[in-house]
């Protein structure tokens, strides 16, 4: 009764195996564009823009880039915030050096050096798996985050330490900087959230999407049957730090504006990251998006039920949000370890069938 395919017929393989073959499903993802594009930046607000929507589209690109690595090729990182800041001081290097280039090619120029980055750090995968590459990774988070601190190149010999991002603008409208407006940073960070979003749904959905999942599954069985480890580990490593170090960029730059690398790519947004990927569901990019929403409105939440309206102090709200954190990501792990996605999945299965019995 409220969704139904009744009627939704093909009549070439094209049509059957595009992204969305449902014709609800399609209508569906162009009103949400349609709404995220036309729609919210006229009713937009700076509150709305910095505690909720900057966050959530941003940490969304970061959860793409980790599901593909770890969801879709099943290399665990532990290196994600170290992988954000390289495309953040990529990005604030770019951004000085040549300030005549336009702000959408510095963030895919910085997406493209973390590409690189991660590529190098990618090598040990050739030879190590699981709880050892998990180590590997975690020490390349320290080890950048350590260069960025000691090495006084990399913010421009500032006294302080930190970058902070020029103004910048994009068809003379402002993106960076103190004077940006609400709608012009978001409009700019959905940009970059749809074309990642696309460009990952093809890519998983492609032959190289199917080596990945094949070096997931069984790295010996793929070898095998012909699936070359080192071609799909390394691009695997390459696409994932290219999303990472685009939403380093755009943490930098368009949300943050002013950074210092220990605070804002500790390990503990690595943590985040892949807190977000786990609760959303791994091996999904729809999962990707269910996890970033999840994680940045749940604080948000609890500070207006707890801290507004039963006046908790805000040290006992914090601390709520990482006991409640903390145990659906071990209720996930034990009832239901692809995450929201699989919850997402079985609902549009009942709704399929609904009156009638599963």
């Amino acid at each position: 009764m409220f969704y139904r395919e009744a009627g939704d017929f093909k009549t070439s393989y094209q049509e059957d195996n595009q992204t969305f073959p449902i014709r609800f499903d399609r209508y569906r993802y162009y009103a949400v564009l349609a709404v995220g594009f036309l729609v919210i930046p006229f009713l937009i607000n700076d509150y709305w823009a910095n505690a909720i929507l900057l966050p959530f589209l941003i940490y969304a690109i970061a959860a793409i880039g980790l599901n593909i690595l770890t969801g879709y090729c099943g290399q665990v990182s532990l290196g994600t915030g170290g992988f954000m800041a390289v495309g953040a001081y990529a990005c604030y290097k770019l951004m000085t050096a040549m300030p005549e280039v336009s702000m959408f090619i510095h963030v895919i120029l910085a997406g493209g050096v973390t590409a690189l980055v991660g590529v190098l750090f990618g090598l040990p995968s050739l030879r190590i798996k699981g709880f050892y590459l998990a180590v590997a990774t975690l020490a390349a988070q320290f080890f950048l985050v350590w260069l960025f601190n000691r090495v006084p190149w990399f913010y421009n010999y500032s006294a302080s330490g930190q970058i902070s991002a020029p103004e910048r603008d994009v068809f003379g409208i402002l993106i960076t900087g103190p004077n940006t407006q609400a709608w012009a940073t978001y409009l700019f960070c959905l940009i970059f959230l749809t074309g990642s979003a696309i460009i990952a749904r093809n890519l998983t959905r492609g032959k190289l999407g199917r080596t990945w999942m094949a070096i997931r599954d069984m790295d010996i069985a793929a070898e095998i049957i012909g699936v070359n480890p080192l071609r799909a580990k390394l691009s695997a490593f390459a696409a994932s730090s290219f999303f990472v170090g685009i939403s380093g960029a755009l943490f930098f730059s368009v949300y943050l504006g002013a950074v210092e690398v220990g605070e804002a790519f500790g390990i503990n947004k690595s943590f985040l990251v892949l807190f977000m990927v786990i609760i959303g569901g791994l091996g999904s990019i729809f999962g990707s998006f269910a996890g970033a929403a999840f994680l940045v409105l749940l604080p948000v939440a609890l500070k207006v039920v707890g801290v507004d309206w039963l006046g908790w102090p805000t040290d006992i709200v914090a601390h709520l949000q990482l006991i409640i954190v903390g145990a659906l990501i071990v209720a996930f792990l034990i009832v239901e370890p692809h995450g929201l996605a699989q919850l997402w999945r079985v609902a549009k299965e009942k709704l399929r069938l609904w009156p009638f019995p599963h």
